[in-house]
């Protein structure tokens, strides 16, 4: 009898050298044993009932914070949110001298810079400056800062001179610097950050979540309240999802798209930065925010967490990793 069989015949209990009356009878039953746990390692998880709600129309990842969204087909979804290549969703951040993130409540200006990849590069972009080349691995004797976001610590390679002297000289307000969060670095935890994210929820800087859902259906009632009408790019959502109820999102407990399993957080409550024009980084410091507080303030009960904020948009974690691409249907998982 061959290695194989012998240990088969050992986990079922039975002798590694059988008579030989038992042979036959014993490799036949080590054969259906163990094909009987390869069929329960090989098949798929059992799915709970599914009802479509839509599909994704927009798929956005804002590799700088604050700075301008990059539209893409299809991205993967990682615990730490969307990933495209050699971007990920807010792994760069830009700091002032002590280290403090800023963004564009601070400097409404940034949404007009874009960060690109092709290859090895990375590109800086912003309308009347010339383009900056960065290489997309950074020398690691570039100094690792310390930063902090919301009050969080967090680490950051700093980008180098060159990308701290094209955005300083952009925004000509203060000397700033451009540092990159790596793998190895601790992420943030979102816990800390808000109370109903789970312990294992991370991010690096983010606000809090690693996706934000919002539906074209909301988007559009807002515009109906509006004089001047506003894009999805002034919520800066991951996922834009079509085909639904206005404010459908509000009830998704748990999405399916793909294979990737999305559970929703809690709301995002909306702040200051929604007012800035992501075409022209002027703040009006009032619309679309007024009109959201006219009618998406949270229950009385929920002031606690959201305070007086309105509430536009749906947080998520991820449960579940793999692929997502535009035209993916979206599914509501059943309980």
């Amino acid at each position: 009898m061959g290695t194989a069989g012998s240990s088969a015949l050992a986990r079922l209990g039975l002798p590694a050298q059988p008579r030989p009356w038992l042979s036959v009878a014993a490799l036949g039953l080590a054969t259906v044993a163990l094909g009987a746990v390869a069929w329960r390692r090989a098949r798929p998880r059992k799915r709970r009932p599914l009802q479509q709600v839509g599909t994704v129309a927009q798929l956005w990842i804002y590799p700088i914070k604050s700075c301008k969204g990059l539209s893409v087909s299809e991205a993967e979804c990682t615990a730490m949110g969307l990933r495209c290549g050699h971007l990920r969703d807010r792994f760069w951040l830009v700091i002032n001298e002590d280290g403090n993130m800023v963004t564009a409540r601070q400097e409404p200006r940034l949404v007009l810079i874009s960060l690109t990849c092709d290859r090895e590069t990375l590109t800086l972009s912003a309308a009347c400056t010339k383009d900056l080349l960065l290489p997309i691995k950074i020398p690691t004797t570039n100094a690792v800062r310390k930063c902090r976001v919301h009050g969080l610590e967090i680490q950051g390679r700093d980008c180098g001179d060159a990308a701290a002297q094209w955005i300083t000289s952009f925004l000509k307000t203060q000397s700033y610097r451009l540092v990159h969060f790596e793998p190895r670095m601790q992420p943030r935890n979102s816990h800390q950050i808000e109370d109903p994210f789970r312990p294992t929820d991370q991010v690096a800087y983010s606000d809090a979540s690693p996706f934000l859902v919002l539906s074209e259906a909301s988007l559009e009632d807002l515009n109906s309240r509006l004089e001047k009408k506003v894009k999805a790019s002034n919520f800066r959502p991951n996922i834009v999802i079509s085909g639904c109820g206005v404010y459908a999102e509000d009830s998704w407990n748990e999405l399916l798209i793909g294979d990737v399993e999305l559970k929703r957080v809690m709301a995002c409550s909306r702040c200051m930065l929604t007012t800035v024009d992501p075409d022209t980084g002027i703040m009006s410091r009032e619309e679309p925010l007024e009109t959201l507080k006219s009618y998406r303030q949270c229950d009385p009960s929920e002031q606690k967490l959201y305070g007086k904020s309105p509430l536009f948009g749906q947080y998520f974690a991820l449960d579940h990793p793999g692929t997502v691409k535009v035209g993916d249907p979206v599914y509501l998982l059943g309980e």
